[in-house]
């Protein structure tokens, strides 16, 4: 079996993340052939430090037309997203791209709609609601562990944004940043994964003075189709150690899933318990399951159509209407 041809495009944490850690573990399967940052110094030392000698491109455009590709990894800032894909589709490569899908909800629409012209897989590397824990918590959801759901809450808040490991350009502008864009994403995409999709949306966003910054803080509710509704407060002024948690609370107990990871239980009168995930099978990295099907076996991915709906919510969020916003108009129904 021939191994696959891979780029990375964009070389910030996720992209250095991909050459580190990722690949390396598939080294039979898939092979790193091109490499894409405008940052050429630190990309010479970023390749010389995984110890491959790929080909090094600074023009994402040069590198798509020159090199023969299987597949490509987009990890670039969102506002390129789209532009690195549609290249990539027009020259039937199969694309692998970084959340948000794209900058805007046209952008993701046209996306989608270029993806199923080009006929070639096109993942979004949306991996929470493969991750054990989460698997567990769906697998007490539907057990009915804690019957009935009642309500949510969704914590964004953190002491600071961007992080300390998070420093980029563009990480807190307006535009393409924030942690409702970065962070957000990810829980939004996850949510409508295991409990359905989110149809209605109410916000309440404050940004700072300058008209460049990201959001400070965010207060919302998310409506399931099934009326169960989901309580979201987002800040960058957090007292002390960041929350990114979903809580679930049931009528006989609730189900916490904090800080992406840490799975807890607790019934109607007892205290809350960690609950084991160390049996539970997950099919991730995501990687790992492109590569699977690009072999002609079944695997899991999110496609530009899981990131198109899931950015019509991030943009509802961002964007607030009056009261409620009704959206299921712009979801996109079942895949064909």
């Amino acid at each position: 079996m021939n191994k696959l041809t891979m780029a990375v495009i964009g070389l910030g944490h996720m992209g250095r993340h991909m050459i580190h850690r990722l690949l390396p573990q598939f080294a039979e399967k898939i092979e790193l052939v091109a490499v894409c940052d405008n940052d050429e110094s630190s990309m010479q030392r970023e390749v010389t430090e995984a110890g491959i000698r790929p080909q090094l491109y600074t023009d994402y455009r040069q590198l798509l037309d020159e090199v023969a590709l299987d597949l490509v990894y987009i990890a670039v800032p969102p506002s390129l997203h789209y532009d690195v894909a549609r290249i990539a589709f027009e020259k039937g490569i199969h694309v692998f791209c970084e959340k948000p899908l794209a900058n805007s909800l046209t952008e993701a629409r046209s996306l989608v709609e270029l993806a199923e012209k080009a006929n070639v897989l096109n993942a979004v590397h949306f991996s929470l609601p493969l991750d054990p824990a989460v698997l567990k918590l769906k697998e007490l959801v539907e057990e009915q562990a804690i019957c009935g759901i009642q309500r949510m809450d969704l914590y964004l808040e953190f002491p600071q944004w961007p992080r300390a490991w998070q420093q980029n350009p563009w990480i807190t502008s307006r535009q393409q940043g924030g942690y409702l864009l970065e962070v957000g994403i990810h829980w939004i995409q996850m949510i409508q994964q295991v409990f359905g999709p989110i149809t209605h949306v109410k916000s309440e966003i404050e940004f700072p003075t300058d008209s460049h910054q990201s959001e400070s803080r965010v207060q919302a509710v998310l409506r399931l189709h099934n009326g169960i509704e989901i309580h979201l407060s987002g800040t960058d002024k957090r007292e002390g150690e960041e929350r990114v948690s979903l809580v679930v609370h049931g009528e006989e107990g609730t189900l916490a899933l904090e800080n992406w990871r840490n799975l807890y239980r607790s019934g109607k009168d007892t205290d809350p318990q960690p609950v084991p995930v160390d049996d539970v099978v997950s099919p991730l990295p995501i990687l790992k399951q492109i590569i699977q099907i690009l072999n002609g076996d079944s695997g899991i991915i999110y496609d530009f159509y899981d990131g198109y709906n899931a950015q019509v919510i991030l943009e509802a969020l961002r964007k607030p209407g009056v009261g409620f916003t009704d959206l299921r108009p712009q979801l996109m129904g079942d895949k064909q």
